[in-house]
């Protein structure tokens, strides 16, 4: 098995941050770093300044190298305690990061003790300005976050029991509570519409390109703009349980897991320290003189290596939640690459997840509007979901008006229309019962239900759930993505995952299968020596999600236990999303391995260069200079990925 791993000053508790004490911890957190790093710019700058004035000096009094000396020390003291307190931490924190901030700490002492007080003062100055650049760099998802979080710091309309409305802070809705949500404003938390009529556009959530029409029983979501309507919205999700929320939850996971290669990298730190050491060590003794031994220290540093795949990673994961794809960490796009088979829950996946009338059948010389009038009318009666696929087939179309309705268990639902006649649907068997005659039902591969009048039987409701629009090119993109391998696990019928499967283009089908039995048909695909990627949306396929090489979620339909065991979830239901994984995934780790070859390299030749005496007697901020600049050009290459983009329509 392949495990896969508001206009208010306050802090909003949307968003999946936990509860208020830990929250301000975290602003709390959050402000002692940025003090920190306000802190290392001021001294930065002070040092700065010290150096501008012994360059002053050099110039204009060169007689008094005394007091140039003595600004140069004033300088190097100004940027010591910063740096030595980063190795200091690195020490106890290893990690890639850390070899550079130790090899500056290293290099900064020895200047000191050669008594070379400018290069103590440049080297950290410098390294202090590639530290910015990079924290810089990082900081895309923390403004995506900050993005999104916008979104939920606002105002709702809470509509009181008379009627009155009141504007609260979203933060303090309540499951339960009536909305209502005006042309122009978003919706302040997940409910369902109870009145009105309008378009949304849900693009800043699920990346959802078009406005989705929306009416009375419809789902919104928080974070989503009503564009043109009145709406009246009952509050079913608040906070962290919003679909917002847990875009934020995941988004703060993806940014701090470390990408595959990091951790391989990481591995050989301490072993790199000491080469490094070595090789410095023996240019000393080669050469007696301080100032090789120093560049190949700051040659050393692999400022462009430490950037290579966070840069990559983070950008990645920007890109895939702009199109609706949250990414659980980096490891897991990474992952993505390299999949080449898949396998496919049939309902809630390929399928709606819900029964739709297909066709009516009718009998007796029955009008097919009369079989809609009355199977909608008791339709509205149960909460079965044969009869919800009534209810809503009639939705616009006049229904006979019904008296006393009882539902029969595992037969239907009988009543008596305006006239006292009883009417009736269901199963055959219901009309046995009631003494109707009934013709054999039409073939078909989903469920079959009658309805008739007295004692005429008027006809056969044909239901089906049916496959999603673009199932058939989803995988016929996926075909050609080299996922050639494909099969469809699901615990229905296999005479409905067969005909499923035929409409969407797959051969491979295992049905009527449990939880645990979905598990094993993955875990046969890994033992076949495959990768395989499973999509899934429900609780039965939460094994399954977890057994594979990646486990995606339909985000929109999924349940929570599904949304867990996945590595990614997908915000809207559609399909051909699962390309524009693979197509993103492949390109991340391309650019991550292009960055990291320029890293490497970069690092070689600068050492060599250093080793040689090119740069001369200002080799070590020649050497940092160099290396701040390969940071720039690996930040770059990331940022390409920035441009990524496939719209759906």
């Amino acid at each position: 098995m392949t495990p896969s791993t508001a206009s208010d000053t306050l802090p909003s508790p949307v968003m999946g941050v936990p509860e208020p004490s830990q929250n301000r911890e975290a602003v709390l957190l959050s402000t002692a770093e940025q003090r920190s790093l306000a802190l290392r710019l001021s001294l930065s700058l002070a040092a700065a300044g010290c150096l501008i004035v012994w360059g002053g000096l050099q110039i204009l009094r060169p007689d008094e190298q005394d007091l140039a000396n003595l600004v140069a020390g004033l300088a190097a003291l100004l940027v010591a305690p910063p740096a030595l307190l980063s190795a200091w931490r690195s020490l106890r924190q290893p990690g890639l990061h850390g070899i550079m901030d130790q090899l500056i700490a290293i290099a900064m002492l020895s200047a000191w003790a050669a008594g070379d007080m400018t290069t103590a003062a440049l080297l950290p100055l410098v390294m202090t300005i590639g530290h910015i650049l990079e924290e810089r760099s990082l900081l895309g998802s923390q403004e995506a976050i900050r993005a999104l979080s916008k979104l939920t710091e606002t105002k709702a309309r809470r509509v009181l029991a008379d009627g009155a409305v009141e504007e609260i802070f979203a933060r303090d809705l309540h499951v339960g509570d009536r909305v209502e949500v005006l042309p122009g404003e978003r919706v302040p938390a997940d409910g369902t519409v109870e009145s009105g009529h309008s378009n949304v556009d849900t693009a800043s959530v699920t990346g959802e390109s078009l406005p989705v029409e929306v009416q009375p029983g419809a789902e919104v979501l928080n974070g989503s703009m009503n564009l043109d309507g009145y709406l009246q919205v009952r509050v079913t999700r608040v906070g962290s349980e919003t679909t917002l929320g847990r875009v934020v939850s995941l988004l703060r996971e993806a940014e701090l897991a470390k990408p595959p290669i990091m951790r391989l990298l990481e591995r050989y730190a301490n072993s790199y320290i000491v080469l490094v050491l070595l090789l410095t060590l023996g240019a000393w003794f080669a050469t007696g003189s301080t100032v090789i031994p120093l560049a190949v220290l700051i040659a050393s540093c692999p400022s462009a290596l430490i950037l290579a795949a966070p840069a990559t990673s983070i950008a990645a994961i920007s890109v895939a939640s702009r199109h609706g794809i949250l990414v659980k960490g980096a490891a897991f796009l990474e992952g993505l690459a390299t999949v080449d088979s898949i396998a496919l829950d049939k309902t809630g996946t390929i399928t709606f997840g819900h029964l739709t009338v297909v066709d009516v059948h009718t009998e007796n010389f029955a009008e097919r509007d009369e079989i809609t009038s009355v199977g909608g009318a008791l339709g509205g009666t149960s909460n079965h979901p044969v009869s919800r696929a009534l209810t809503a087939f009639a939705e616009n179309h006049p229904v006979i008006e019904i008296t006393d309705p009882q539902e029969l268990r595992g037969l239907g639902v009988v009543a008596k229309d305006s006239e006292g006649v009883t009417v009736a649907m269901g199963r055959g068997a219901l009309f046995k019962e009631i003494g109707v005659e009934v013709p054999a039902p039409p073939a078909h591969q989903g469920p079959v239900v009658g309805v008739s009048r007295g004692d005429r039987f008027l006809g056969w409701v044909l239901l089906a759930d049916q496959e999603r629009p673009e199932a058939r090119i989803a995988m016929d993109d996926l075909t050609r993505l080299g996922l050639k391998d494909k099969m469809i696990i699901t615990g229905d019928r296999r005479a409905a995952a067969e005909k499923v499967a035929a409409d969407v283009g797959i051969t491979e089908i295992h049905a009527e299968l449990l939880p645990a039995e979905k598990m094993e048909k993955i875990l046969e695909k890994v033992q076949g020596g495959f990768r395989p990627l499973v999509v899934g949306d429900g609780i039965n396929d939460a094994l399954a999600l977890k057994a594979g090489a990646v486990g995606i979620a339909m985000g929109v339909s999924g349940t929570d236990v599904a949304l867990a065991s996945a590595d990614l979830v997908l915000m809207t239901n559609d399909l051909r999303r699962l390309g524009t994984c693979i197509r993103l995934s492949r390109r991340c780790r391309r650019t991550i391995y292009t960055n990291i070859a320029i890293g490497l390299l970069w690092t070689v030749v600068m050492v060599a260069l250093a080793l040689g005496g090119v740069f001369g007697a200002s080799g070590a901020l020649i050497a940092a200079l160099l290396q701040n600049s390969s940071s720039i050009v690996v930040m770059t290459n990331a940022g390409r990925l920035l441009k990524f983009d496939e719209t759906i329509t």
